[in-house]
């Protein structure tokens, strides 16, 4: 079983299981073997332990019991370790057996000479049977409640994780197609990348931001080939020559969308992966903040892609002002 299927089945099996709750349509043994299974699909190894419990009853040894007799309301005396040790579906035959009792007390008819001593202890035994009955119901709602919690956290939790899953797996084709149809080159790069920020070390992490530099690079000669002339934006004369690979690209986004803000917002986020991918041979960045530069690089170029599959590029004389960047003398030379 694939993990997308095995996500999908526990998705499917928690929203039967709450149904099953909501609507009170099955007895709590099944409920709790059905929750059981949830538990083990999902690793919830703690609470898995809990459910045994409430399947076969609890002890005073195991920390995960202990903690669930306090969740769960069983305790009669803490600090004497007295409490309702047994499974749930003890404790609700017991409430199914004190509720007969209590009925039958009611049907009592009493007279002659001791009838109201007998009425008294007769009430006595009533409030007694009416607060087991209570106690044990108290028990198997919180352990209902519990369940629920469970259930539903899972649910919403896997759901939301599939939907992000599929929505970034569509995202993710649509950019592979756009970098494959207007900077092939940098498609092969990105499995090196990939490969060394698995490894985790120094070494290999230094290694992957280099070929996120690269791919950045590469990006930029492939949607704005270098030239030694410049071009004027907005008044400003930008250099495009083979070491401007910022200035290129920025030209390139100027011309293709008309937002300020936006054409800020990219620059700046541009400016900061260039910074951070180019301290790559220094030990300052982490194996999971190289992660996070990757993945920002990648969604970075699907951006960019985009603009130019949403409009007509602008001629030059039309595009408002952009400030050239100078580039750090790192990139000019590849490692």
């Amino acid at each position: 079983m694939s993990s997308k299927s095995e996500s999908e089945h526990i998705v499917e099996l928690a929203g039967e299981i709450l149904n099953d709750i909501e609507l009170n349509r099955l007895e709590s043994d099944k409920l709790l073997l059905k929750c059981s299974r949830l538990a083990r699909l999902a690793g919830s190894d703690e609470i898995k332990r809990w459910i045994g419990f409430e399947m076969q009853g609890f002890n005073s040894t195991d920390p995960v019991s202990i903690l669930y007799m306090s969740k769960t309301g069983r305790w009669t005396d803490r600090k004497e370790n007295k409490g309702y040790w047994g499974p749930l579906a003890q404790h609700e035959e017991t409430i199914l057996a004190q509720r007969a009792r209590l009925d039958a007390s009611k049907l009592s008819s009493l007279s002659g000479e001791y009838a109201n001593a007998t009425r008294i202890n007769l009430g006595r035994e009533q409030s007694s049977i009416s607060g087991t009955i209570s106690k044990l119901a108290g028990v198997r709602s919180r352990v209902v409640g519990l369940l629920h919690s469970f259930v539903s956290g899972i649910y919403y939790e896997r759901q939301f994780a599939n939907l992000a899953e599929n929505t970034f797996e569509t995202y993710k084709r649509d950019v592979d197609a756009l970098i494959a149809k207007h900077a092939g080159d940098v498609l092969s790069k990105i499995p090196s990348v990939v490969e060394r920020l698995k490894e985790g070390d120094p070494e290999a992490v230094s290694q992957a931001l280099s070929t996120c530099r690269r791919i950045l690079e590469t990006f930029a000669d492939a949607v704005y080939p270098p030239t030694d002339e410049t071009i004027e934006l907005g008044g400003n004369t930008i250099r495009l020559d083979a070491s401007k690979h910022q200035n290129r690209i920025n030209a390139y986004v100027a011309i293709h969308t008309e937002s300020s803000t936006r054409r800020t917002r990219i620059r700046q986020n541009l400016r900061n992966l260039f910074d951070r991918v180019s301290t790559g041979v220094h030990d300052d960045v982490t194996s999971e903040e190289a992660f996070s530069l990757f993945l920002n690089a990648y969604l970075f170029l699907g951006e960019v892609l985009h603009l130019s599959s949403s409009k007509e590029p602008e001629t030059a004389s039309a595009i408002p002002t952009i400030v050239a960047e100078e580039e750090p003398n790192a990139l000019k030379t590849e490692v």
